[in-house]
């Protein structure tokens, strides 16, 4: 979860210690999580600079109060769309898969399981929600809303930043599963990189070396915090229930796993 301040024409965004499972925000804070997520996310987008430009001015020039979890960014008129992009089948889309043999309208094989490695990978858009949840929209839709040619760009981008994250994971012994990208507009006009990218809030992290399709997978990411709020009852809405001291330590060094697997830097 990010909290959005403007200063002298810029965005600052910083990212909190908070976490948020089934669209309701939990009650209990992740040490370190905002500073982990904001430190993942720098290192990705100098990775992949030469792919998209992305929104990032300064991790320096910012606030002394958010310092470790804040960067100052370009303001972009961001698209309606939440850029997916799906590598191996999980989560809503194997819901959808299994209700339908598709997702996001694009055809997927017949006898994929939870967490099966798909052909290639798939751009899988859905709707940008202000309440309720994202719904799953086919590339059409996509087209419909923000026409053909910037339609096939947002595809492009989402493809090519998941296929780059991807190869430099797996090389040190990640997979990631699938991920989400927020793009906008820069004032001159240039499809821009925004918000968070490859982090382990925004993507499903598995160790490559446990990964074994027709089950639930070990989770670097907050996959981990959603199942144990999924096992305690709670009904998904408001006021969700205080996470236990050994969730959230569990749920930490996940992250801080994650990030020094894959930065090669120690926490």
């Amino acid at each position: 979860m990010r909290d959005v301040y403007l200063d002298r024409g810029d965005v600052i965004l910083v990212a909190s210690d908070r976490v948020s499972v089934y669209d309701v925000v939990l009650p209990t804070p992740i040490p370190d999580k905002g500073k982990l997520l904001t430190a993942l996310s720098l290192w990705w987008f100098e990775q992949l600079a030469d792919l998209v430009p992305n929104h990032v001015i300064s991790a320096t020039d910012v606030p002394e109060e958010f310092a470790g979890r804040a960067i100052r960014c370009r303001r972009l008129t961001m698209v309606a769309v939440e850029c997916i992009a799906r590598g191996y089948l999980a989560g809503l889309g194997l819901k959808e898969y299994e209700k339908s043999g598709a997702v996001s309208g694009v055809p997927l094989p017949p006898g994929l399981v939870e967490a099966s490695k798909l052909p290639e990978p798939v751009f899988t858009p859905t709707t940008k929600a202000t309440e309720g949840h994202d719904e799953f929209i086919t590339f059409q839709d996509v087209v419909a809303q923000e026409g053909e040619d910037v339609a096939a760009e947002l595809r492009r981008i989402t493809i090519e930043v998941y296929r780059r994250g991807a190869e430099i994971a797996a090389s040190r012994g990640i997979i990631i599963a699938d991920t989400k990208l927020e793009l906008g507009w820069s004032p001159e006009g240039t499809l821009t990189l925004g918000d968070e990218v490859l982090t382990s809030d925004s993507s499903r992290f598995w160790p490559a070396d446990d990964w074994s399709p027709g089950r639930p997978q070990h989770a670097f990411d907050k996959q981990f915090v959603r199942d144990w709020a999924a096992g305690t009852g709670w009904d998904k809405r408001p006021p969700a229930p205080e996470v236990p001291d050994h969730i959230v330590a569990a749920t930490r060094d996940r992250y801080v796993d994650v990030y020094e697997r894959i930065t090669g830097k120690a926490w």
